[in-house]
């Protein structure tokens, strides 16, 4: 597991106007988690927030937390980022002190690699399932899990029991009914009848002129009353 020097500085405002006014600075906003300590308010240059969590173990990597001014480093891990629903940017991040002796519960991708069988004979490759929960020493909780679907054929499906094991990462999800990928038959597209189509134009008057298709109902009788009175019995009058 990659670890990450983090420095930080804690923060002598909180809410929602500091909090605007530190990410318009370049500074994000968040929280540092103690083991029975109370949290600390942080900000961090979203500079070097980022190029923490963009490396090899991404969110993943073990942050060295040191609090501007101290010279302690607090062994975290990233426990939420809250980003703009827009441009994308974290706003917000919450950190988590931990024991490197200690296991922790995680989050972490699946990734399928490999090239299924099925796919080439026309089925249709899909990944059902793209996080699974472990629990594992920070320093062992991997960055993604590999799926080959190399042997996939159509109507094969790959579980969570499926996944090699891992020394010293435990698999948390039901092993049976956690599915991760399949290989199905494409979704065909039925067409409707002839016969359908052919009852859907029973009744319908052919145009002047035309002749009605074969097979078409008779024109409707007439209603009675006079071809010039209105809908209420009324008489046509002209515009005007």
């Amino acid at each position: 597991m990659e670890r990450v020097r983090l420095e930080v500085t804690e923060r002598e405002q909180v809410g929602s106007a500091a909090s605007r006014r530190l990410r318009r600075e370049g500074l994000v906003p968040g929280v540092l988690y103690g083991r029975g300590q109370k949290p600390h308010a942080i900000c961090v240059p979203e500079r070097e927030l980022r190029r923490a969590l963009t490396g090899d173990h991404g969110l993943h990597a073990i942050l060295d937390v040191v609090l501007e001014g101290q010279k302690t480093t607090h062994a975290s891990i990233l426990k939420e980022a809250q980003r703009d629903p827009i441009r994308g940017k974290v706003v917000h991040v919450d950190l988590q002190e931990v024991r490197l002796d200690q296991p922790i519960q995680a989050q972490v991708v699946v990734e399928l690699i490999g090239e299924a069988p099925g796919a080439k004979e026309g089925g249709v490759l899909s990944q059902v399932t793209r996080e699974i929960n472990v629990e594992a020493l920070p320093m062992e909780v991997p960055d993604r899990i590999e799926l080959d679907v190399g042997e996939m054929h159509i109507g094969d499906t790959l579980r969570l029991a499926d996944l090699p094991p891992r020394e010293g990462v435990a698999y948390l999800d039901d092993l049976e009914e956690t599915v991760l990928a399949t290989v199905t038959m494409p979704t065909r597209v039925v067409e409707p009848e002839e016969e359908e189509v052919t009852e859907l134009a029973e009744g319908v008057e052919a145009p002047e002129g035309e002749e009605a298709p074969e097979g078409a109902a008779e024109a409707a009788p007439e209603t009675g009353g006079d071809a010039g009175t209105g809908a209420e019995g009324e008489p046509d009058t002209a515009a005007g």
